[in-house]
């Protein structure tokens, strides 16, 4: 390695570079002009002695070396984020207006409780929370931080997967009272059951057997709104298939024991422009916080059921 200072600024350009796999992309995300780009990447070749991206019309690939200092740089950044998040807890110097945009049931029973601790810890950061199941666009400036269940296609839109919904049915003692329980996804047809008209779209993903289910029921209810899916069932008004948080939300549903139903991954979206702002920055951060698979055992990889975790605060 030669022996030059290595310049932070260059490491955090690559990693945008490495991420949306181009220099133009990268330019555009950054502010910058695409030799401006170009430039702090061979300084910091130069610097690390040896290739870290192999440049051609489609764009750049990585090599060997440039994947390990890309693991660092995500380190240093993630670093970097945890000491921005310690500071602005001392600080409270993150200022600023954020829209926010996600679906009406993260939004409702998942991120809208907890925004008044995000208030608490930045009062000066003012928030929009549009609802809608519609992925917005960034770049024209529907919003500047958004969840949602596509990963977006285009390469200037910085894309953290945040985790898993794990879907499962649900009821509750009123609706079950006097009734058997399904034991299989064949017995729903028994009951009155509640759906959601944006699962059709999302068939594809579910377990072979939940689509056989679905052309088998003649559902009491279909909806387009999480909020009148959860509101329903927990007053009595059947069984709906819902993510397994749903029993964080009210500890008065009762999950059934028919199995995961599917795993939707979900994505948190947000601009070069967002991330280099404080209060962008304070809000992604505090997101990934909130549904953080460590804490929070229902957005894990794998399937976390209610029945196994009842005793679980998170």
């Amino acid at each position: 390695m030669a022996h030059h200072q290595l310049d932070w600024d260059s490491l955090r350009v690559f990693r945008v570079v490495a991420e949306l796999g181009s220099m133009t992309a990268a330019a555009s995300s950054l502010g910058e002009s695409t030799p401006t780009v170009s430039r702090k990447i061979d300084d910091l070749e130069k610097t690390l002695g040896g290739l870290l991206v192999v440049r051609s019309t489609r764009g750049v690939q990585l090599t060997e070396l440039g994947s390990i200092v890309l693991r660092h740089a995500i380190t240093m950044e993630d670093s970097a984020n945890a000491i921005r998040v310690d500071a602005n807890k001392q600080t409270l110097h993150a200022e600023g207006a954020i829209r926010l945009w996600m679906g009406d049931g993260l939004g409702t029973y998942w991120v809208a409780p907890r925004i008044p601790e995000f208030q608490k810890l930045q009062p000066r950061v003012r928030l929009t929370l549009n609802i809608s199941d519609r992925a917005p666009d960034l770049h024209d400036q529907e919003a500047d931080i958004a969840i949602q269940f596509n990963e977006p296609s285009r390469s200037d839109v910085i894309a953290r997967r945040l985790g898993v919904l794990h879907y499962m049915a649900f009821s509750t003692a009123d609706y079950l009272q006097g009734k058997e329980a399904p034991k299989s996804l064949f017995e729903l047809h028994k009951h009155r059951c509640i759906f959601h008209s944006g699962y059709v779209q999302q068939i594809e993903r579910w377990a072979p057997k939940t689509a056989e289910m679905k052309q088998m029921l003649d559902f009491a209810l279909v909806t387009n709104s999480s909020v009148v899916l959860y509101e329903v069932c927990r007053k009595g008004g059947g069984i709906s298939i819902l993510p397994t948080y749903a029993k964080k939300v009210d500890p008065t549903l009762i999950p059934l024991d028919l199995g995961e139903l599917a795993p939707i991954q979900f994505w948190l979206t947000y601009t070069e422009r967002v991330r280099r702002s404080d209060s962008g920055q304070a809000v992604i951060d505090w997101l990934k916080s909130i549904f953080d698979p460590r804490e929070h055992v229902w957005f894990r990889e794998t399937f976390v059921s209610p029945l196994e975790n009842q005793g679980n605060a998170a």
